[in-house]
């Protein structure tokens, strides 16, 4: 037992990375995905199935796809990422940034999912009975359909930061395998399975892995449910 908690400095490492990685994946997808599921839920114009598929497009791909498409596109010689480098000295790939991006492509489509399926529940008579008073959109999109929406973005958010904890593919190409500046626990686990008789070590990153990510759908579920109560 004491063996499966001790630590090295390199899991911890890891562990920590992994929870920033994921806060700020959640966090930064939050806004676009709550924009682009009202619009998908409320919106009809010309191209929405092309727009949807492409939204959903990371759902379907390979991790390693994904990854590779970011590595072209905002590599340092990549389409966007060499203008980047060149016109403002920024460097994204194989960087803690690189990490975050990636897990925010992956985690995109299941925040937008559940997000506008919350939305598309949402009686479109409160919304209207809120602009008769007075209100304009942005009014009873705040007031209204955000707090009516609220536990569909709660788990939106849950789900990507879960996703962002189990995000391999798209990682390691876009983002490597450096410790303490990329390595995240599904990195680390992976670099201990390669490893003969450190299959403690890799057992100690599972039981994090799975433990964290139940205890976070969890928290998403029970708090989800005491909000449908409080309507």
């Amino acid at each position: 037992m004491n063996e499966l908690l001790n630590f090295s400095e390199d899991e911890l490492l890891a562990i920590g990375l992994s929870f920033r990685v994921a806060f700020w994946c959640a966090v930064f997808i939050l806004p676009p995905s709550v924009f682009l599921s009202w619009c998908l839920a409320r919106k009809q114009f010309r191209g929405k199935s092309i727009v949807e598929g492409f939204l959903n497009l990371p759902l379907v791909l390979p991790p390693v796809a994904t990854g590779f498409i970011l590595l072209l596109l905002l590599g340092t010689n990549g389409l966007i990422g060499k203008y980047l480098n060149e016109w403002f000295g920024i460097k994204l790939a194989f960087s803690f940034y690189a990490a975050v991006i990636a897990s925010m492509v992956v985690s995109f489509p299941l925040a937008i999912r559940a997000i506008r399926l919350s939305i598309e529940m949402v009686d479109p008579g409160y919304e209207e009975a809120a602009k008769t008073l007075g209100a304009n959109s942005l009014q009873t999109f705040i007031r209204v359909t955000l707090p009516l929406a609220l536990p569909g973005i709660i788990s939106g958010f849950v789900l990507a930061f879960a996703r962002s904890l189990g995000e391999f593919g798209a990682t390691i190409i876009f983002a490597g395998n450096i410790s303490g500046e990329t390595q995240t626990i599904p990195l680390a686990l992976f670099n201990e399975i390669q490893v003969p008789g450190h299959e403690t070590a890799a057992f100690r990153l599972l039981l994090v892995a799975v433990v964290f990510s139940f205890a976070a759908m969890s928290f998403s579920e029970i708090l989800v449910k005491k909000l449908h109560h409080r309507k």
